[in-house]
């Protein structure tokens, strides 16, 4: 499961009468989305549900390796709706300052990775004062958006 990841590099996204600049003054660093992520307490998941309905909850997970880690009953609707279509949409509780992941999500269970499974729970203990059991949702990003100041650095970043 574990693989290496690059960090992605910073571009602009090209969304019309926002004011979003063209150049690259005012990019954000990669390390703004990972500083935020890793000390996050709650993270929203956004997932369409099998009737095609969006739905979104605040739930806990680990930063790790470029990626959102998160538990929760399998029984939940989103869980049900992650097994049907496996995007989702992550950010953080600001949007004065947001962070935005978009991407597939796979299932981590304990035997998939012993190894990847101890760090995340490791993570969970730190921040959360409780070791989370597998079976985990992996977010692997294929974009990721962040500002502090909208429009002026709207940034955004492509993984390969």
């Amino acid at each position: 499961m574990e693989t290496e990841r690059q960090v992605p590099t910073a571009d602009r996204p090209s969304p019309r009468g926002y004011g979003i600049p063209e150049g690259d003054e005012g990019l954000l660093p990669w390390e703004h989305v990972a500083e935020r992520m890793e000390a996050a307490k709650n993270y929203w998941i956004a997932t369409t549900d099998p009737a095609g309905r969006p739905h979104a909850r605040p739930v806990w997970g680990a930063w790790l390796d470029l990626r959102l880690y998160f538990g929760g009953g399998g029984q939940t609707l989103w869980a049900r709706s992650l097994r049907v279509n496996p995007y989702v949409s992550a950010h953080l509780d600001s949007s004065e300052e947001a962070v935005i992941l978009e991407g597939p999500v796979s299932r981590l269970e304990e035997h998939d990775d012993p190894e990847l499974v101890e760090r995340v729970k490791d993570v969970y203990e730190a921040k959360y004062d409780m070791r989370h059991p597998a079976p985990f949702w992996v977010l692997e990003p294929a974009v990721a958006y962040a500002w502090t100041e909208f429009p002026r650095t709207v940034t955004r970043w492509r993984f390969g």
